[in-house]
């Protein structure tokens, strides 16, 4: 009888066992299919979601279609936290942001606000031209190199022309400052005005906030730079195939750990204690073997990461968005020379003003002496000067020389002390 039970009891150890395993593995695949497959097919529809907004999806073949999603089918597609989300809502002013997460890259830069996986890209859906423009060259991109080899993954040409169309607008747009400001400021150093002040002051406004605008982006690219951990996430393509040999190599595990357990179940009809204890052992080293190839294999693809072809996109780009940067320093500095000069010439104006001062108060103060001698002669009081009229006239002639020597002596004094060249 305990011989009779032996076998049934190993029997029904093993059984559900490898049918537990054949079960995940056909789960498995169903799962991967749903996932790499259409996208969001295995989504439910949510039609009237208040959360919901219109997006453009690009596969990795150019095609293109516009979906209505909601934030909680996103976040699940991509495996991004809900913060990531919050940075793509034009509701809010956020600064510009390059993320790699583990299975996709948020980019906000301007009006570019996507999400970018390994298949495919997410675009929010706007009728602003960077979009429409980025829609449009994208597919014409991938749909030209369908058919050609390229060694650039499907996220890095995404995320090439994000960066692309944002470096030539915000450079596009400096140009057309520059093409704006410099006549106003030539004009405006020959002929100062209210209206010629009020429209630099204006621009001015708008070079700051560009100014701004270029900075944070070159910012964001060269701290993308100096992390080579947060480049080598943004490694989608190679994950993915990463993940995808892991997997496998598990499945493969599992299958012969199934195979091996059932083997040893038919081939060791021993007591009922003993077979369980004996098929958790081979379990559990199994099990050990398959955690410490899948570890093995994570640290010798994450140490041997190659990230000189991201760095080498960035570079570029940070080259170009540096020297936009410093068109701007440039067409700043010249504002402020522009500054200087106005503000010598309202100096060299406002010194003629007080040496025009200087002459006006001496000249005050000679007519006023003059004007003292005459108001004392003035006066009702009898004198021998009054009887003879020539003798007034003497008196108003040495008044006169007197305030005009005493004019000059103030020249000569301001000249002296050089408060104005004469």
């Amino acid at each position: 009888m305990a011989e009779s039970r032996a076998p049934s009891v190993i029997f029904d150890i093993s059984e559900p066992a490898a049918s537990l395993n054949s079960i995940r593995f056909h789960s498995d695949r169903h799962g991967n299919h749903n996932v790499h497959g259409s996208g969001f097919s295995g989504f439910k529809k949510r039609g009237h979601n208040l959360g919901s907004r219109s997006w453009i999806k690009i596969d990795h073949t150019g095609n293109s279609k516009v979906l209505e999603l909601d934030k909680f089918t996103v976040m699940r597609h991509c495996s991004l936290p809900s913060r990531d989300l919050r940075l793509l809502d034009p509701m809010f002013i956020y600064p510009y942001t390059i993320l790699g997460r583990e299975k996709a890259i948020v980019i906000s830069l301007e009006q570019i606000r996507c999400i970018i996986t390994a298949d495919e890209v997410i675009l929010m859906n706007s009728l602003d031209g960077s979009v429409l423009k980025y829609k449009s060259e994208l597919c014409r991109r991938l749909q030209t190199s369908k058919d050609q080899p390229d060694d650039l993954p499907f996220e890095f040409k995404a995320l090439e022309l994000a960066l692309e169309l944002t470096c030539t607008s915000l450079d596009s747009q400096v140009k057309e400052l520059e093409m704006e400001i410099y006549p106003v400021l030539d004009e405006l150093a020959s002929s100062i005005s209210t209206h010629n002040l009020e429209r630099v002051r204006r621009f001015k406004g708008h070079l700051l906030a560009l100014t701004q605008r270029v900075q944070k982006v070159c910012d964001e690219i060269e701290h993308l730079m100096d992390d080579d951990g947060d480049m080598a996430e943004m490694y989608l393509t190679e994950k993915k195939e990463r993940r995808e040999a892991l997997t496998s190599s598990d499945l493969y595990d599992q299958i012969n750990t199934s195979q091996n357990v059932r083997a040893v179940s038919k081939s060791a009809p021993v007591s009922p204690v003993g077979s369980c204890s004996g098929v958790r052992k081979l379990q559990r080293a199994f099990s050990s073997i398959s955690s410490s190839k899948h570890g093995s294999f994570l640290s010798s693809s994450s140490g041997g990461e190659n990230i000189d072809q991201l760095e080498m996109l960035l570079e570029a780009y940070f080259i170009v968005t540096d020297n936009t940067l410093n068109k701007l320093l440039s067409l700043k500095e010249y504002i402020d020379d522009t500054e200087d000069l106005i503000n010598i010439k309202l100096g060299n104006v406002q010194n003629q003003l007080i040496q025009f001062e200087l002459l006006l108060t001496a000249a005050t103060f000679v007519a006023t002496v003059f004007a003292v001698v005459t108001a004392v002669y003035g006066m009702n009081f009898e004198d021998s000067t009054f009887d003879n009229p020539s003798t007034f006239y003497w008196v108003l002639i040495i008044t006169g020389a007197f305030c005009g020597i005493l004019y000059f002596a103030f020249l000569i004094y301001f000249r002296h002390k050089k408060v104005f060249p004469l």
